[in-house]
């Protein structure tokens, strides 16, 4: 069994470059990103964690790493993530002082030693990628025994509204399909990662209308990176139908997003697996000064 479906394959360059794009404005709108945030969090702070590594692992600008330091007092927090841009606004953000460094890098692929890193904490970044067991693999390679790996990621309840409403549009492949929280769990334990617990919140979000809907898509980098979808714009038309699809039917002109929140963490183990290219200790990467 694996965690990969026939609708799941993204294009890693969109999803860069609609990163990328999306940076300026990703603060504004990244509210369930945030509310993912705060959860992982408080169910990682109650655990009794030695750490000098800590690994923010698809950081995008930053939001996490203060309240990590802050969690994990005294470790240096290295944030890590494909987009270049996202980067650059957490080093905008970073105090003359603070221990956090900065590294773009792939989750697939992670630019670290063999057992160099004590904690990774990883907030939505699981939705963004096609195939999780290839970074269970990696984080299994680059965490320390009983070192601690923390996520967040969505369930394959998420979005269903906006699912249907692509259905009614046309018969193209919109949102990805994500994995089940059984799944993840046994692609952790294949992974080498040991002793794995799970759980699932719900939530909802709702909009006012169309235009405040895309905005958010867009403000996230949350736009269709699919390799399935189809090329070329979509255009005002079917983006009217959508929007029809799914405010059309609601009295107040409303609409609501539903999202099943998967939190989840494990434990280091036995490493499977080895990454491409070459290697650092986390302990060697410099800080950057503004």
């Amino acid at each position: 069994m694996t965690v990969t479906n026939d609708n799941a394959a993204l294009c890693s360059t969109d999803i860069r470059r609609r990163f990328d794009n999306a940076a300026d404005h990703f603060d504004e709108a990244d509210f369930v990103h945030g509310v993912t945030r705060d959860g992982l969090l408080s169910r990682i702070q109650p655990m009794s964690v030695e750490a000098n590594i800590v690994v923010d692992l698809g950081s995008a600008t930053g939001s996490a790493v203060r309240l990590l330091e802050k969690r994990f007092r005294g470790a240096r927090v290295v944030a890590v993530d494909l987009s270049h841009r996202m980067l650059g606004k957490l080093q905008r953000k970073r105090s003359w002082f603070s221990k956090i460094a900065a590294v773009q890098g792939d989750a697939r692929a992670l630019p670290f030693a063999d057992a160099s890193v004590d904690v990774i904490f990883a907030n939505m970044l699981l939705p963004w990628i096609d195939d999780p067991a290839a970074a269970f693999t990696e984080t299994a390679r680059v965490l320390r025994p009983d070192g601690l790996f923390a996520f967040a990621t969505l369930g394959p309840d998420s979005l269903l509204e906006l699912r249907d409403a692509w259905r009614a549009v046309d018969e193209g492949v919109h949102v990805k399909q994500f994995a089940d929280m059984h799944d993840i769990g046994d692609a952790l334990i294949r992974a080498g990662l040991r002793d794995p617990v799970l759980d699932v919140d719900r939530l909802t979000v709702s909009y006012r209308d169309s235009d405040a809907l895309f905005r958010d898509i867009t403000a996230t980098g949350a736009r269709n990176s699919l390799q399935q979808r189809a090329r070329g714009l979509a255009g005002r038309r079917r983006f009217g139908a959508l929007a029809d699809a799914l405010f059309g039917s609601s009295k107040n002109g409303g609409a609501a997003l539903s999202f099943e929140l998967i939190y989840g963490h494990c434990w280091g183990g036995t490493s499977r697996g080895t990454a491409d290219g070459v290697p650092i200790d986390a302990t060697n990467i410099p800080l950057r000064r503004r």
